[in-house]
């Protein structure tokens, strides 16, 4: 393989590991995590690509907000695996349901980079507190919050993507993604029914 610094093939195998949930599942804090044990590692926060719009933004949880959510996970996606070609271990973490793997499972396939798909799901009561206790600009309204939470109750095939973290500290639950990924339950077959 190339080493060299020169764009091309990389020394490492890069891979993508979405790291999804509801509101106040503790994406974004275990997703750092993982990122500062993963080397190399890029930690793309899904929310900043929504914030990139500015005239004409509509909240992604708005059903009017289909055709804008499709553009901005499409320009995420090729983020995704931009970084991943190059050889980074990438952890996207933000609300990807699996109504919107088809784009990433396409990108895998074509870019023969292994995919893993990582639910994080605390139990509602703990999601909802963790998700209301938030500051910033973080969404903390419980309305749209357990309309997501119920998003990720079913996930059918999913089910055992699911990482239920209610009684985990983040560093556990990292540990426990980590041990996942090596033992491949949470990589995706790209031709794999939805």
């Amino acid at each position: 393989m190339n080493s060299s610094s020169v764009p091309g093939p990389s020394r490492h195998q890069g891979q993508v590991i979405i790291l999804t949930g509801p509101p106040g599942s503790g994406k974004s804090t275990v997703a750092q995590l993982l990122a500062d044990r993963l080397s190399p590692s890029v930690h793309l926060h899904s929310d900043d690509f929504w914030g990139y719009v500015k005239q004409g933004y509509l909240a992604p949880y708005l059903p009017e907000a289909h055709q804008q959510n499709q553009v901005v996970l499409r320009v995420l996606v090729s983020a995704v695996f931009g970084y991943a070609e190059g050889g980074y271990q990438v952890i996207c973490d933000g609300i990807v349901g699996p109504w919107f793997l088809d784009l990433f499972r396409v990108a895998a396939q074509e870019r023969d980079v292994p995919l893993n798909y990582v639910v994080l799901r605390p139990d509602q009561r703990t999601t909802l507190e963790r998700a209301t206790a938030r500051t910033g600009d973080a969404l903390t309204d419980p309305d749209p919050i357990g309309s997501m939470y119920a998003q990720f109750t079913d996930l059918g095939t999913y089910e055992p993507h699911v990482l239920d973290s209610t009684n985990l500290t983040a560093t556990a639950t990292t540990d426990l993604v980590l041990q996942g990924i090596a033992r491949s339950t949470y990589l995706l077959n790209a031709s794999a029914d939805s």
